[in-house]
């Protein structure tokens, strides 16, 4: 069901009803502005992640300072993209259930849109959506970029797919989806750049053989927020997936540059609003926030700027803070903003963003692709 928007435009943001997901609009804005002077250089483009965000607003803030389209996981996310007006997208995971590949074959009367294969299945199905909306799909092959999650080897088995593709009357190569997930998130940049250089590696003589056999990649997409000016560096990259950029989390704040230091590229601008609710005991409070508002795959939340205060435990409706007797005790009904460690789970949680600048409410944005699974 959705909810009602948890403020008004021109609310302070200690107004904001509670637990709310707030934008800071000047960092997530720096945020836009730092990715796009980053690949601009480059001969690559960015292709940001929607699952991110899950919104057609952002899209186009992305869209308008560079980014070539949208990525999505999913069919109905690229539905919400694409009935947003965001022209674009290449739903970058497989796709199965002919219910599925027929929506995903009608949004070719709105939008430019591609998908990915790692089987011969997934062409025989794809293939029939195409046929049966009277249209040509473009289609990438996913190749295992070191994840070991979806995807074929690199080289002959990678060639194999693209030409029953590019022989079908119904479909087009598009090109490679080539993403190392796992690589996102170590913490080094030594180890960052020897997963990325593998998989670069890879890449490239899948590219060669491919281009030896008549078929030439108008794509070859990954790369993530950790990783991606390895991947605009290489030269055989030509789009960017990356996503969490937008908001960052404390997950990603966990990466470290050379000097052994949190990467400071881009800011926390994605934020869980909680409002104090008890606080029994010296060094215990309690937020109105918990499972339920606040992802915790990655680690409990942080509480911004805050580092005397720690988040020790959850449960559905709370999480519990610890702090010293130095620290003065957040009182009943304080706000604090909570960093959350995973910034795409805890976004489909909510209906809301709330954009927050200077203390004030300036915008409320629909979380439209919230929920998006199918």
């Amino acid at each position: 069901m959705l909810q009602p928007p948890p403020a008004q435009p021109g609310m302070r943001e200690d107004e904001v009803d509670t637990p709310a997901l707030l934008i800071d609009l000047d960092a997530f804005e720096a945020n836009l502005d730092t990715m796009a002077a980053l690949v601009a250089p480059t001969a690559a483009k960015l292709r940001a992640h929607a699952k991110t965000h899950k919104s057609p607003v952002i899209a186009r803030l992305q869209m308008a300072r560079g980014a070539v389209g949208q990525c999505t996981q999913k069919v109905a996310e690229a539905e919400a993209l694409a009935w947003g007006g965001v022209g674009n997208i290449l739903v970058s995971n497989e796709v199965v259930g002919a219910a599925k590949l027929a929506r995903f074959a009608a949004l070719t009367h709105i939008a430019q849109v591609a998908i990915c294969v790692d089987h011969p299945a997934h062409i025989t199905a794809i293939e029939a959506a195409a046929r049966d909306a009277g249209t040509r799909l473009s289609v990438l092959v996913e190749i295992d970029a070191g994840g070991n999650r979806c995807g074929v080897p690199f080289g002959a088995e990678a060639a194999e797919l693209a030409r029953a593709i590019a022989a079908s009357p119904n479909l087009r190569f598009g090109g490679l989806q080539s993403y190392h997930g796992t690589a996102q998130h170590l913490r080094t940049p030594e180890e960052r750049r020897a997963a990325i250089a593998a998989a670069v590696e890879g890449t490239r003589r899948t590219v060669e053989l491919l281009r030896q056999q008549g078929l030439d990649c108008e794509i070859v997409g990954g790369a993530g927020t950790g990783t991606f000016q390895f991947e605009a560096a290489s030269g055989v990259y030509t789009e960017l997936q990356a996503g969490s950029y937008v908001f960052m989390d404390a997950d990603y704040g966990r990466n470290l540059d050379a000097d052994g230091k949190p990467v400071t590229t881009f800011r926390h601008s994605l934020f869980v609003l909680a409002t104090v609710i008890s606080a029994p005991v010296p060094g215990r409070a309690v937020v109105d926030a918990g499972h339920k508002a606040v992802t915790v795959d990655s680690g409990l939340p942080l509480v911004w700027q805050r580092p005397d205060l720690r988040c020790v435990s959850a449960s559905d409706e709370h999480f519990k803070i610890e702090f010293g007797p130095e620290t003065t005790s957040p009182v009943i009904g304080e706000k604090l903003r909570l960093v959350p460690g995973h910034c795409d789970p805890t976004v489909a949680r909510y209906d809301w963003y709330v954009g927050v600048r200077a203390g004030r409410v300036e915008c409320l944005w629909p979380i439209v692709a919230r929920g998006a699974m199918a």
